[in-house]
């Protein structure tokens, strides 16, 4: 078996690995720290490949030795040992290997995405001609010209016996260049409360579930810009690592996170040349009944005529009402651009990410 055969087996193994622990992956928070480029880091117990071992007869083993059957074989008993135990081993797979993975095992469909954005594509086109080359993008008809130009200026030519020979210096080959076509772009906005409410534990299940929300979405877009806004009783455009680190103890507007959005979408993000998407995730609390009538304001005028997706996670915290989720079930039941998930705890993780992500919007 060769080395790349025995490296794609070695990756089927792992992707079964996960398959199989396919839950307790998608609530691993070590892992999605460990995230680089187009890689995740996996922690996997170590993995034995199974081998045959020869040895001499009538060395012991099963159905070997003395004995007579029915006898009772005396243990000898295990002893606590000094050894090390069973250690993990970390496999670099790549992110769209497990969107594939996250795909099969939530049965997601395929996002059908709409708007064009000219950006630059990694397709190649071979329309240009070099005179270097691979034998198989030889092009023959210009290689024979460029022998019949070098047989006619030499005087070698024979018009009664027009055989042509081309010798290296006649080989043309087909060269690709890398050509701009329209392809679908899209951008995320992820928007969480951060007010003294919302906890560690509440972070970390927002962490996890945007993680695979990104890998789903950069999986079907070539394309992908990540926005994170912040709120508590105002709300500010932040980087990654601020968006998973900040807590506040102030109260909670959450129209100020949906204003700040609408600038960043009517500023940045044209509705037709881009597919927006949005996530909001918070414990349920609002500073008034009012502030929650102006969200769903936005929602219904702004947001449902320029996002692909609002998605709203309902994150259950003891210090939270949880009452927003039912005032948007109440207007938005019906709509499909909207999708309202309650999180009890990291178990709902998976349910939740089928719950935005099973409409294929």
């Amino acid at each position: 078996m060769s080395i790349l055969e025995n490296h794609k087996r070695f990756k089927d193994i792992v992707k079964g690995r996960i398959r199989e622990d396919f839950k307790k992956f998608v609530t691993q928070d070590e892992m999605i720290g460990k995230s680089e480029n187009d890689y995740v880091k996996i922690p996997v117990s170590r993995i034995k490949l199974p081998k045959f071992i020869y040895g001499a007869k009538n060395q012991g083993g099963v159905g070997q030795g003395e004995g007579q059957e029915g006898k009772e074989v005396p243990s000898k008993g295990q002893k606590a040992g000094n050894s090390p135990g069973e250690h993990q081993v970390e496999v670099e797979v790549e992110i769209d290997e497990l969107a594939e993975i996250l795909g099969k095992e939530l049965e997601l469909p395929r996002i059908e995405p709409k708007g064009k954005k000219l950006v630059s594509s990694e397709d190649k086109r071979y329309t240009n001609i070099s005179d270097v080359g691979p034998s198989g993008l030889r092009h023959f008809k210009k290689t024979y010209k460029e022998a019949l130009k070098r047989s006619i200026a030499s005087g070698t030519y024979n018009a009664k016996d027009p055989m042509i020979v081309p010798i290296k210096k006649d080989f043309r080959y087909k060269a690709s260049k890398p050509v701009s076509k329209p392809t679908a772009n899209a951008v995320v906005i992820y928007i969480m409360d951060v007010s003294g409410s919302m906890g560690e534990e509440q972070k970390k299940i927002v962490r996890m579930e945007s993680f695979w929300i990104n890998t789903w979405l950069k999986f079907n877009y070539k394309g992908l810009d990540t926005r994170f806004i912040i709120h508590d009783a105002s709300a500010k455009e932040v980087d990654e690592e601020t968006f998973f680190s900040t807590s506040e103890s102030g109260g909670t507007l959450i129209s100020s996170a949906y204003k700040k959005a609408l600038e960043i979408i009517d500023k940045d993000y044209p509705v037709n040349e881009w597919n927006i998407y949005m996530f909001h995730f918070s414990d349920g609390d609002n500073w008034s009944s009012d502030d929650t009538n102006l969200c769903k304001d936005i929602i219904k005028n702004e947001f449902l005529k320029k996002i692909n997706l609002f998605g709203y996670g309902q994150v259950e915290s003891k210090y939270g009402s949880g009452q927003f989720i039912k005032d948007l079930k109440k207007d938005f039941e019906e709509e499909d651009a909207v999708v309202c998930s309650p999180i009890k705890s990291k178990d709902e993780i998976v349910r939740s990410i089928k719950d935005f992500l099973g409409k294929g919007r």
